[in-house]
């Protein structure tokens, strides 16, 4: 026993003294019970650092005035840090949630983008959708029509249509009746509007089809002024027949409906304009242009001819003529007269009539 322990006591010797040649103590003991300390791990070992590069000489001089440091973001209350964290996320941000989605704004059409400023005054009203389908979308409130040489032609009143027909009246007006009433007098300067969007049935019969003005499609036109004062009615008879044959065929050309004087008794006052769109492009144009009236009406019998007999002279020969009338009267009288075997009777005879016989009462039976 002693002597093995005596073995061990050596060895433990050697470990030690190796231990010690790697710069770490030991114990001779410590290999005997298992009680070995923990190395260090290489990675831990303190690594040298760098000492920094000298400032280059191209480098702007430093100032002595102190850098003021970044302001440190403030750090969450650690009470406020969990409560905030279990917060749901829906009632983060009430003022954002409860914000409803603007909605998106319509896209103008073309025709919208097409009439401008300078072609007429008409600015967009929302759409219409009323009972039995009046109404309509891309609707306009045409309140003057701009001439090209940017004088205005006032619509009285201002007349609510679609886009598309708000367009074709205002170019018939700068095309056609412009040039035609600076011929007349001073050129034109309003247009007499008799009726645009109203919610009824054709002719404003009671249950009758939708009329074109119940979807803001039709225009009604009783007449144009001028500058000069004078008012030009398109159904006057007086207005020069080939004036209004000019706006027949200017309107005819432009509009797909066209009711006037002649088409029936509810236009005999003003003209209808209309862009219905039926099959096959068909139209209408149903205008009559009315001779002119006669300046001065005939009062008074034309006088007698120079030819014609004295009157005195023309009452005796007619006196004297007989009486055709009566002749055949006469004749007709004669045979009936023959057939009775009566005789005239006298004056102050009473006329005694037949008493009809038993053959004759019973024929009457029958």
């Amino acid at each position: 026993m002693v002597t093995a322990a005596a073995a061990l006591f050596c060895l433990g010797m050697q470990a030690g003294s190796a231990e010690a040649a790697r710069g770490s103590p030991s114990f001779p003991w410590d290999d005997l019970f298992g009680t070995r300390p923990q190395r260090p791990h290489k990675a831990t070992r303190r690594a040298t650092v760098p000492l920094p590069k000298p400032r280059p000489a191209e480098a702007p001089a430093a100032t002595d005035a102190p850098v003021a440091p970044a302001a440190a973001e403030p750090e969450p209350h650690p009470q406020a840090a969990p409560a905030e964290a279990a917060r749901p996320p829906e009632t983060a941000r009430p003022a954002e949630a409860a914000k409803p989605a603007e909605p998106a704004k319509p896209q103008a059409s073309a025709c919208r983008q097409a009439l401008t400023e300078e072609i007429a005054i008409a600015p967009s009203i929302p759409d219409i959708h009323g009972a039995g389908g009046c109404g309509g979308e891309d609707l306009v409130r045409l309140e003057a029509i701009v001439l090209p040489d940017k004088r205005k032609v006032a619509v009285k009143p201002a007349a609510i249509l679609r886009c598309k027909m708000a367009s074709a009246v205002a170019d018939w007006v700068r095309r056609d009746i412009a040039p035609l009433a600076e011929r007349l007098g001073g050129g034109i300067s309003n247009l007499d509007n008799f009726d645009s969007f109203e919610c009824r049935g054709r002719n404003r019969v009671a249950g009758a089809q939708l009329s074109e003005h119940g979807r803001a499609n039709a225009l009604d036109v009783r007449a144009f002024g001028l500058a000069n004062g004078r008012s030009i009615s398109l159904t006057d008879r007086s207005v020069p027949r080939d004036l209004r044959e000019t706006v027949l065929h200017s309107v005819c050309a432009r509009f797909s409906t066209v009711l006037g004087p002649g088409s029936d008794w509810y236009h005999e006052d003003h003209i209808h304009l209309d862009l219905i769109e039926r099959r096959n492009n068909y139209r209408i144009c149903q205008w009559n242009v009315y001779d002119p009236l006669p300046q001065v009406a005939p009062l008074l019998p034309a006088g007698r001819p120079e030819e014609a007999p004295p009157r005195e002279v023309a009452a005796k020969s007619d006196a004297s003529k007989p009486d055709p009338s009566r002749a055949d009267h006469g004749k007709a009288d004669e045979p009936d007269a023959a057939k009775s075997g009566d005789a005239a009777a006298p004056e102050g005879a009473v006329e005694t009539r037949p008493q009809p016989t038993k053959k004759r009462r019973q024929s009457r039976r029958l």
